[in-house]
C-alpha cells in the first residue's frame, strides 16, 4: 500500500500506480461509482478481469454504510477499460472531502476521462416514483464542503483553483442515455450533509430552490472530476419520496431494496451508453 502524503493529487497518483500493478492494466478509460443499492449493476457492466480491495491502494477509508463495498473492479467493455467502484464513502461518516473524492481522483490519474456517478435519491419533484432513474442535469452542493478548499498552492498544472462548473454533467452523455431510453427524465440533484434524512421543511426549501432530487453524495465527486477535466454522467435512482411528500417513514433498508430491484436493468443501460459513445 502506498504511503500517504499531504498532497491529495500525489496520493491519487500513488493509488493509480498501485491499481495498475494489481490489475495488470497501465491505464483505464471510464470510471463508474456505484451508489447505495446499485451493486447489481456491476455484473451487468461485464465480467471483471480483476477485483482489488481498496485498502490495498492507499487513501481509501473503509465504507461504514450498508450497500457499499470497499473494492474496485477492472473490466473491458466495447474496447474500453472500465473501473467500477462498488461503493463510496461520505462526509457524514466523518471523512474529509479529500477522502470522499479520492476514488474519482485516482481514476482520473489512472487515465479515465469519463466518470459516471450514481446514487440513491429522494424524489422531490411531483411525479418521480421509487425505482425510477433520473439523469442529473445540475446540482446544488449544500454540504458546506468542497474538495477544492485548501488547494490554493496545490492544484495540478493547468487546473485553476477557481474552476468553471458551468456544465457539471455532460449534455453529450445525457443525450446518449436518452437515445437508448427515451423515457428518461432529468433533474437537479441537491446534496446535504446527512446522515439524517431531510425534514419536510427542508424538502420544501429544496423544492423552492429548484431541486428535483435530494441525497448525501455525488456533488463533491462531480466537482473533483470537473476540476480535473473529466466528463461526468450522473444518474440518480429514486428510492423513496422525500420527507413530507408521503406518509411513509424513511428507512435505509427500503432504499437498498428499491436499488436492488432496479439496479441490474440500469447496469444494462449504462453498458449500452458507454459502449456507444466516443471518448471525450
Amino acid at each position: 500500500m502506498p504511503e500517504l502524503t499531504t498532497d491529495p493529487f500525489e496520493d491519487a497518483d500513488a493509488s493509480a500506480a498501485a491499481l495498475a500493478q494489481r490489475t495488470g492494466q497501465p491505464r483505464h478509460d471510464v470510471a463508474v461509482v456505484l451508489g447505495s443499492g446499485w451493486a447489481p449493476a456491476a455484473d451487468a457492466l461485464g465480467t471483471p478481469e480483476a477485483e482489488v480491495p481498496l485498502a490495498e491502494l492507499g487513501g481509501f477509508p473503509e465504507p461504514a454504510v450498508a450497500g457499499h463495498v470497499s473494492a474496485v473492479r477492472s473490466l473491458r467493455l466495447a474496447g474500453r477499460r472500465l473501473l467500477v467502484f462498488l461503493g463510496r464513502v461520505h462526509l457524514y461518516e466523518g471523512h474529509p472531502p479529500a477522502s470522499v473524492v479520492h476514488g474519482v481522483r485516482t481514476a482520473i490519474a489512472a487515465g479515465c476521462k469519463t466518470v459516471v456517478l450514481t446514487n440513491a435519491a429522494g424524489g422531490i419533484r411531483a411525479g418521480l416514483r421509487p425505482g425510477q432513474p433520473v439523469l442529473i442535469s445540475d446540482q446544488l452542493n449544500l454540504t458546506g464542503a468542497s474538495p477544492l478548499a485548501g488547494l490554493a498552492h496545490g492544484t495540478p498544472a493547468g487546473r485553476p483553483l477557481f474552476a468553471d462548473m458551468s456544465e457539471m454533467y455532460s449534455a453529450r452523455l445525457r443525450a446518449a442515455a436518452r437515445a437508448r431510453r427515451p423515457d428518461l427524465t432529468e433533474g437537479v440533484y441537491a446534496a446535504l450533509m446527512g446522515p439524517q434524512y431531510e425534514t419536510p421543511a427542508e424538502v420544501r426549501m429544496l423544492r423552492s430552490a429548484g431541486a428535483d432530487l435530494v441525497g448525501m453524495s455525488t456533488v463533491l465527486e462531480a466537482i473533483a472530476a470537473r476540476h480535473l477535466g473529466a466528463e461526468v454522467l450522473g444518474i440518480s435512482l429514486v428510492t423513496n419520496v422525500a420527507a413530507g411528500l408521503s406518509e411513509q417513514q424513511l428507512d435505509h433498508q427500503d432504499v437498498l431494496a428499491a436499488g436492488r430491484e432496479a439496479a441490474a436493468e440500469l447496469g444494462v443501460l449504462l453498458a449500452s451508453v458507454l459502449a456507444g459513445v466516443s471518448q471525450p
